[in-house]
């Protein structure tokens, strides 16, 4: 018989959310929290399905943070088995979502659902924030959510984050927190002509070059006890009719930095500007901010997740700020410890996703045993 995680993950991944759609997922969610007694709340913005559901008025608050749309699949017929058709083979269960992040948002429920089987009086309150719009621009999603919570002055103390954080075994990394990202899109405006001519054109080409020369070799800075160093990557770049023998009238580079917390986006601004005005760039650049760097130290939730994660698997876990950006980048801001605990991301995106069956029903009773650590006095 399937284990209660297993089987509200096989619900959850039967339905075919590619971002931004939902697919009656959070409805699903919201049927498993309201007899245990939350109070569910749809904050939709746009084309989002936004849920917010909290057992409790008192705090702390723990909240369980996750999405419940997908990445597209690719060719379907790539895949070992259908994509939204979950398939177990040799202990891995196979669909869109198992590890990013359906799997996590079942454990969450399982963990819940024994958590007030076994302890229905504990003081405080717990919370889902659950969107579907993570995968996508996320604009409208946990975003918009934190800012109706910001202005109602109802604080999360705790936040975990159901991201697909293990590497090599489950519980082996958790992420106390994420790089920031800085977007740029640079037009370079030249002046078109003829090849022959190149007297009277000015090759954008020609002059991105040297700036890309310098600004690759920058060392932005050594990084941190917890961060990794600043780094630069370009991530397209575009210039030319396709014509051999003209020279383009401009060029467009987009380009994104991953920084921590030894700088601001507002020194990487200013530093890009001034190598471009160096090189005597005739230029326009626009920028977005898509997340600040944050750290969640050694506190409640960290020593929480280190306890459970030693009871039920065994291992000494490590702290990391490795990866991408994640939504808990806009929970960190308004004060929240927040960590990212999820199975391993090693199919994550591709084709063929799956997750250890064994994972994530290991995955719900550490989400339980932090439950108690948390709420429950020893």
């Amino acid at each position: 018989m399937d284990s209660r995680t297993l089987t509200l993950t096989k619900a959850l991944v039967e339905k075919a959310s590619i971002t931004p759609e939902d697919k009656g997922c959070q409805d699903m969610i919201a049927n498993i929290l309201q007899p245990l007694g939350f109070k569910v709340e749809w904050l939709p913005f746009a084309e989002v399905k936004n849920l917010w559901a909290r057992f409790g008025t008192e705090g702390p608050l723990f909240v369980f943070a996750g999405h419940t749309d997908v990445v597209p699949t690719g060719p379907a017929e790539k895949w070992k088995y259908l994509p939204f058709v979950p398939t177990i083979e040799d202990g891995l269960l196979y669909a869109r979502g198992t590890a990013d992040m359906k799997g996590s948002i079942a454990a969450m429920l399982a963990a819940t659902e024994k958590f007030f089987q076994n302890h229905s009086n504990f003081k405080g309150s717990i919370g889902y924030l659950i969107t579907s719009d993570e995968e996508g621009p996320s604009v409208n999603g946990t975003v918009k959510v934190v800012d109706v919570l910001e202005n109602r002055d109802e604080k999360i103390d705790y936040c975990l984050v159901g991201e697909p954080s293990s590497s090599k075994q489950l519980g082996d990394v958790i992420k106390n927190g994420r790089r920031g990202s800085l977007n740029g899109k640079l037009t370079i405006k030249g002046k078109q002509g003829h090849v022959a001519y190149p007297d009277l054109a000015d090759n954008p080409i020609h002059r991105v070059a040297n700036f890309l020369k310098d600004i690759c070799q920058i060392k932005w800075d050594e990084g941190n006890d917890f961060f990794p160093p600043t780094t630069f990557q370009v991530s397209n770049l575009n210039s030319g009719t396709g014509a051999e023998n003209v020279v383009p009238g401009s060029l467009e580079m987009q380009f994104n930095f991953r920084y921590s917390t030894e700088l601001s986006s507002e020194e990487i601004q200013s530093r890009v500007t001034q190598l471009l005005e160096k090189h005597h760039i005739n230029y326009t650049l626009k920028w977005r901010l898509s997340g600040i760097p944050f750290l969640t130290a050694k506190g409640k939730l960290v020593e929480a997740a280190q306890h459970a994660i030693k009871k039920i698997v065994n291992i000494e876990t490590e702290l990391s700020t490795s990866g991408g950006t994640s939504d808990g980048r806009f929970i960190a801001p308004t004060g929240a410890q927040v960590l990212e605990l999820g199975p391993l991301n090693n199919t994550i995106h591709q084709i063929n996703e799956c997750v250890s069956v064994e994972d994530l029903e290991n995955l719900s009773l550490i989400y339980y045993e932090m439950l108690k650590k948390l709420f429950i006095k020893s």
